[in-house]
């Protein structure tokens, strides 16, 4: 499936998306699964079995869609964690995975444009793979914590570098309203044969800037989330983004910094197209 959460006028909904249009799964399951966070605890498998018979309820296109899960209870990070990325920072493998966080106030759906600050010159893009949590995963081992992943989508960790670079701790860089990209969906896990061998690109006004494969990754996703357990209750609907490949604007001379208007694109196959136009701070 892939699901989605939707305003449809003043009501906030989820659904599946079929063809066209979407499977009201918040009206159908709403004594159950009132929320998209109940429907990745508990009814993935019974929300897949109704949208198999069931026609769409709403076209895609008379509603807003939302960041998949509007709002995780966390939002964790995972910097460098592509080798050719590491590289063009010029830093080498760390020995574990380097994270922060985001706040969920950052982010923003499909077709919402990303906030280039006020008082920065130097925004750039960052197209990932998002995993989101099905299970509660507590010192989970890497052989079983594929178990804990309910879905995928594309993310755009758009950075703010000069203030990254403020010390050496990133979040005020990664922070500012309106920097986070999510969506356009949740791919359910069934759906994806190996999100170890996935082509993600990203483009800026339809020129290629990123072309990497999550084959590459330092530490794979099992890995990530027997870390990130080992300290951390990870919780349905939380995501991890999983890092960036090289092509970043911070590795390139000189840096082609994301401008007023511009339109970035993130793509990874068997996930989806992300899309979003850049405006200016009011």
């Amino acid at each position: 499936m892939k699901l989605v959460s939707f305003l449809d006028g003043q009501r906030l909904g989820y659904g599946a998306v079929k063809g066209d249009g979407i499977v009201d799964l918040s009206a159908l399951l709403s004594a159950e699964a009132p929320k998209i966070l109940d429907c990745i605890a508990t009814s993935l498998g019974k929300a897949a079995t109704a949208v198999a018979r069931l026609s769409p309820d709403i076209a895609l296109a008379d509603v807003r869609l939302l960041p998949p899960v509007p709002v995780p209870g966390k939002i964790i990070c995972i910097g460098v964690n592509y080798a050719d990325h590491a590289s063009e920072m010029g830093r080498t493998a760390p020995p574990f995975p380097t994270v922060f966080t985001r706040f969920a106030d950052t982010l923003v759906g499909p077709g919402s444009d990303l906030i280039l600050p006020k008082n920065s010159t130097q925004f750039d893009y960052e197209g990932e793979l998002a995993v989101i949590i099905g299970r509660p995963a507590r010192h989970v081992r890497a052989a079983d914590a594929m178990a804990h992943v309910a879905g995928y989508a594309c993310f755009q960790d758009a950075s703010v570098r000069d203030f990254q670079r403020h010390t050496s701790q990133f979040a005020p860089g990664k922070n500012f309203p309106g920097t986070g990209g999510f969506g356009p969906w949740m791919v359910t896990a069934d759906e994806v044969r190996d999100p170890h061998d996935l082509r993600l690109v990203t483009r800026v006004n339809g020129v290629e800037r990123q072309n990497g494969s999550t084959a590459d990754m330092i530490f794979r996703i099992p890995a990530l989330i027997a870390y990130l357990s080992s300290f951390t209750t990870l919780n349905p609907g939380d995501v991890i983004a999983t890092g960036t490949p090289a092509g970043v604007a911070a590795g390139r001379n000189p840096p082609p910094w994301l401008r007023e208007g511009d339109k970035v694109e993130v793509e990874i196959e068997q996930i989806g197209l992300l899309v979003h136009h850049v405006s200016a701070e009011g």
